[in-house]
C-alpha cells in the first residue's frame, strides 16, 4: 500500500485538472455501476498533445500504469489492469482537425486529427468541406483514435470498412514519452502492431486520415424469412453493396435485411440521418417497464422482441431539414447522415434513461456463416425444446455484421493465420447485446444461456473476440483461436515501444503480452 500511496502522492504533486484522487472506477459510457477500470488513482483531462506526453513521462519515470480513453466505448471491465494505481488520460478536449487536402477533381486525399477527434466531429467538418471518410467509420460517439486501437470497422464485405484502413500514418506516445510515428507499411511490423494496438503500444495523439469527395447514398431494408438466410447465400447477399448488415429477430424467426450504396448527386433532395440509440421519454418507459419484468417472464421478452420487430420495420430516420419522420424505404441522404447518423435532437441516447446491456461479438468466417448462424439457432432450439423462449432483448435485435479482409495482427478480419479457416473473403461478426436488469440479481432471464453460448461458438469455430465488446472468461477463451505467431510478433513490438508495461490492460495480460 505504501508504494502506491507514495506514487500517487508524488503525481498529484506533479499534475494539474486531475478530475479524480482517491482510488474510484472508470466507468463504461454506460455510466456509474458498468466500470471500464474497476479502481483507478486519477483521471486526468488533458489539454493537448504536449500535456499527454509530458502525463506519459512523468508516468514512466515513476512506472505508474496509465490508459488513455477517449468516450469510454466500452461493455466490460477490460480496458485497464486491476492496479489501482492507473491513470486515465482522458482525450477528449485534445481534439484538433488540421491540414485537410483534397484537390478539385482527386479521388482521395488526407486531414490531420488528434487523439480526442470523435466520428461525429470529424465527419460534420469533412461535409462542411465538401469531404468525407468513405466506409472506414463506426458510431458517433466513439474517438477515432480509439477506434483504430480497438479494431472498430463498419459492415462492409465490398469496401475497405475497418477505421485502420484509413490510417496513412499515426504518432503514438510511447512508454517512454516520445512521440513516434508509424508509416502505413504492410511489411513492417510497427504497422501491423499499431494497426490494432488495444492501446498496448502507447496513446495514439495523431492521425493522418485518409478522405474522399462528399457523396450520397440510398439505404433499403427488406424483411426476410429466417430460412431465407440460414441457407442463402449469405455472401451474395452482403458483398455486392458498400454497406450492408442483417438484423436477426430469433422468436420471430425473422431477419431484416438492411444495405446501402453510392447514388449521383442529383437523384434526390432528401436528406435523411439515421436514428442510432436514442428515444422518446415514452418508447424508454414502455422499454423499461417491460425489459425489466422480462427477467422473470419469457412472455414480457416475447412482447419486446416483436413490438421491437415493428418498430424497426419502418424506416429509423427523419429529414434533417425538418426532423419529420421518413416513412418509405429506400431513404436517400449525405453518407455520414444515412450510413451512421446519432442522436434526434429531442431525444436521449437509450443508457441515459437506465437502458443498460451486455453483449458478445464475435467474428467467423464469411465461408461459414450459415454453419455458424444455424449453431446459434440450434441453441435457441434447444431452450425451446425445454419449454425456455429466449428472444432478442435489444431494439435492433441480433446484429450480423461484415468485414473486408485487412491484414494486421489483432484485428478480426485479418487473414493466412494459423487456424487453417479461409478468412479471404472477409468476416461475419455475431453482435449480441441483451438488457441488464436492475432488479433482483441484475443477471438476464436465464443467464447461463448466453455464458453457455459463448462458450460453445469459441470453442467450435476458428472465432476472434472483438476487443471492446466481450468479458474477460471470453477472452481467456478466445486465445486458442489467435494465431501465436501473430501473438509473438506484436509482443516484440509491445516489449519495443513501452518496456516497462505501463499501458498494460487486462486483454493485453490474458494475450500473454507481459509473460
Amino acid at each position: 500500500m505504501m508504494p502506491t500511496l507514495h506514487r500517487t502522492f508524488i503525481l498529484l504533486l506533479s499534475i494539474a485538472s486531475v478530475s479524480s484522487v482517491s482510488a474510484e472506477p472508470y466507468n463504461t459510457f454506460d455510466g456509474e455501476g458498468f466500470p471500464a477500470c474497476n479502481d483507478v488513482a486519477l483521471i486526468h483531462n488533458a489539454t493537448s498533445v504536449d500535456d499527454i506526453v509530458d502525463m506519459v513521462k512523468k508516468a514512466s519515470a515513476n512506472s505508474t500504469p496509465v490508459r488513455a480513453s477517449g468516450k469510454g466505448h466500452m461493455w466490460y471491465d477490460t480496458m485497464c489492469s486491476d492496479n489501482p494505481e492507473t491513470i486515465i488520460i482522458r482525450t477528449e478536449d485534445v481534439n484538433q482537425i488540421q491540414n485537410l487536402t483534397l484537390e478539385e477533381g482527386a479521388e482521395s486525399g488526407t486531414v490531420d486529427i488528434e487523439a480526442g477527434v470523435t466520428f461525429l466531429q470529424l465527419a460534420e467538418y469533412l461535409h462542411n468541406n465538401s469531404a468525407s471518410v468513405g466506409y472506414t467509420l463506426v458510431n458517433w460517439n466513439i474517438t477515432m483514435a480509439g477506434a483504430v486501437a480497438m479494431g472498430g470497422h463498419r459492415s462492409s464485405i465490398r469496401e475497405d470498412s475497418m477505421v485502420a484502413a484509413g490510417v496513412m500514418s499515426l504518432d503514438i506516445v510511447n512508454g517512454n514519452g516520445e512521440v513516434v510515428t508509424i508509416e502505413r507499411d504492410d511489411s513492417n511490423d510497427d504497422w501491423l502492431a499499431a494497426s490494432t494496438s488495444l492501446g498496448l503500444l502507447g496513446v495514439i495523439v495523431r492521425m493522418k486520415f485518409k478522405i474522399y469527395p462528399d457523396f450520397k447514398v440510398f439505404a433499403k431494408q427488406e424483411t426476410l424469412d429466417e430460412d431465407d438466410v440460414l441457407n442463402g447465400d449469405i455472401y451474395g447477399m452482403i458483398a455486392p453493396y458498400a454497406t450492408a448488415n442483417f438484423w436477426w429477430w430469433p422468436y420471430m424467426k425473422k431477419f431484416h435485411w438492411r444495405y446501402y450504396d453510392k447514388i449521383p448527386l442529383t437523384l434526390s433532395d432528401q436528406e435523411g440521418f439515421q436514428n442510432t440509440f436514442s428515444l422518446s421519454d415514452a418508447e424508454a418507459a414502455i422499454a423499461i417497464s417491460t425489459l425489466e419484468s422480462g427477467k422473470y417472464l419469457a412472455t414480457s421478452n416475447m412482447f419486446f422482441e416483436t413490438t421491437a420487430f415493428a418498430i424497426w420495420s419502418a424506416p429509423n430516420f427523419r429529414e434533417k431539414t425538418t426532423q419529420k419522420a421518413v416513412t418509405e424505404w429506400p431513404v436517400y441522404g449525405w453518407n455520414y447522415d444515412v450510413l451512421i447518423g446519432g442522436l434526434y435532437p429531442d431525444q436521449k441516447p437509450e443508457w441515459e434513461y437506465g437502458l443498460h446491456g451486455k453483449t458478445l461479438e464475435l467474428a467467423f468466417p464469411v465461408t461459414m456463416a450459415n454453419q455458424m448462424l444455424k449453431r446459434v439457432r440450434q441453441a435457441f432450439d434447444d431452450m425451446s425444446a425445454k419449454g425456455i423462449i429466449m428472444t432478442s432483448t435489444y431494439r435492433s435485435g441480433i446484429n450480423i455484421k461484415f468485414g473486408k479482409p485487412y491484414y494486421d495482427f489483432l484485428g478480426q478480419v485479418t487473414y493466412n493465420t494459423s487456424d487453417g479457416a479461409d478468412w479471404s473473403k472477409g468476416a461475419i461478426m455475431f453482435d449480441f447485446p441483451s438488457f441488464k436488469p436492475t432488479i433482483g440479481d441484475g443477471l438476464r432471464f436465464h443467464e447461463e444461456f448466453y455464458l453457455d453460448l459463448a462458450k460453445t461458438l469459441v470453442d467450435e469455430f476458428p472465432c476472434r473476440p472483438h476487443w471492446t465488446k466481450n468479458t474477460r472468461e471470453v477472452f481467456g477463451n478466445a486465445t486458442q483461436n489467435l494465431d501465436p505467431d501473430h501473438l509473438a510478433r506484436f509482443k516484440v513490438v509491445r516489449e519495443k515501444f513501452d518496456p516497462q508495461g505501463i499501458f498494460k490492460s487486462v486483454v493485453g495480460e490474458i494475450l500473454g503480452m507481459y509473460d
